[in-house]
């Protein structure tokens, strides 16, 4: 199995201090951190895209050519990039430069995205953004596979023989499908040949099980190989200490910190207190000998080959948040390696990479 640590870079007061970081210092802090997860061996880092309060991710390409001029061999992941609100010939331009400023080491998670900053910002409501996701996508695609491309849609103006640059370093890229919920997310990357990476966050196991089922459905439906099909999942929360109750411990003030986020925003809350998140979410929260056992539990549902891992304290003291993330590689990320074999990943290893 692959661990990718992941940030969505967002912007909130500490909650034990109250001292909020300048942009400039929270995202020094992101690039700091994936220099660190290269140092301790996680296969890879991941940006989240958002564009509305309390996150400052609305560039993840610019975060991470910072990031590849920091590291070497760390694998480079969106989660997700928003095609739906970007126009497709300026995301391939930005994605191809950074592959190949990384040496090849980047992969795409996309979705539509969600939020009401997005229909304020960019004009895409709930209506559309499917369309415009779909859309996005196909002329990304077409665009990163062929010198020239002659295409037309229903949301930017047609292309004539177009040739845009510079050309990228990997002839053809890794596009996974993110989705917390939607069918056609899935459906798209069946008939595409693409992997899909379940959100897994916000509800108990059985709603993301049967969204991936029904992707290795669709997988076969269009005669693909049942064991090509690639699934990557999320997890709702992450700390490991020595012990489950050291753990517990540490996040209960983050746990409680988002709970009371949730009420506030009128969010429906699905695990009302850090023991029925331990309990019924995919959140890895426990000793090392907790955590294996949860991923392969998780890992029987799904049979999921990556997974991401919030990169992000949210509240745990710094110390005990890098020996979280020292203690995973150390006594938890060999053992799940040894259990459950998973393919290299694209940007660290492309020529043997299966797509």
């Amino acid at each position: 199995m692959k661990f990718l640590l992941m940030s969505l870079v967002s912007h909130r007061p500490d909650p034990i201090s109250g001292e909020k970081k300048s942009p400039a210092e929270r995202l020094r802090e992101v690039t700091d951190t994936a220099v660190l997860a290269e140092e301790l061996g996680y296969d890879g880092f991941a940006v989240g895209e958002r564009h509305e309060d309390p996150f400052i991710s609305s560039s993840p390409p610019v975060v991470l050519s910072n990031i590849a001029a920091r590291t070497s061999t760390i694998g480079l992941f969106t989660a997700v990039t928003t095609l739906s609100l970007l126009d497709p010939v300026r995301a391939f331009e930005d994605y191809s430069t950074l592959d190949n400023l990384s040496g090849g080491r980047l992969e795409l998670i996309i979705g539509k995205g969600n939020g009401t900053a997005q229909a304020e910002l960019f004009h895409v409501t709930p209506d559309d953004q499917w369309d415009r996701n779909r859309e996005g996508y196909e002329l990304f695609r077409a665009l990163w596979n062929s010198d020239r491309v002659t295409w037309s849609g229903k949301f930017r103006p047609s292309l004539v023989d177009a040739k845009a640059l510079p050309r990228p370093l990997q002839n053809r890229i890794r596009i996974w499908h993110g989705s917390a919920t939607s069918m056609a997310s899935v459906d798209l990357a069946a008939q595409h040949g693409d992997p899909i990476f379940s959100a897994n966050v916000s509800n108990p196991p059985e709603p993301y099980a049967e969204l991936i089922r029904h992707y290795r459905e669709r997988w076969e439906f269009h005669g693909r190989r049942p064991e090509d099909a690639l699934v990557g999942a999320g997890t709702a929360g992450f700390h490991v200490a020595a012990t489950s109750q050291e753990a517990v411990a540490a996040y209960r003030f983050t746990f409680e910190a988002r709970l009371a986020a949730q009420r506030s925003a009128g969010i429906p809350v699905v695990f009302d207190s850090i023991e029925d998140l331990v309990e019924r979410s995919s959140a890895l929260i426990g000793s090392p000998a907790q955590v294996i056992d949860k991923i392969g539990r998780y890992h029987e549902k799904f049979g999921h080959e990556v997974i991401h891992l919030s990169a992000d304290a949210d509240g745990i003291p710094p110390r005990q948040q890098v020996r979280s993330l020292e203690l995973f590689q150390s006594d938890v990320a060999p053992v799940v390696r040894e259990r459950i074999p998973s393919r290299p990943l694209a940007g660290t290893t492309s020529k043997e990479v299966l797509v």
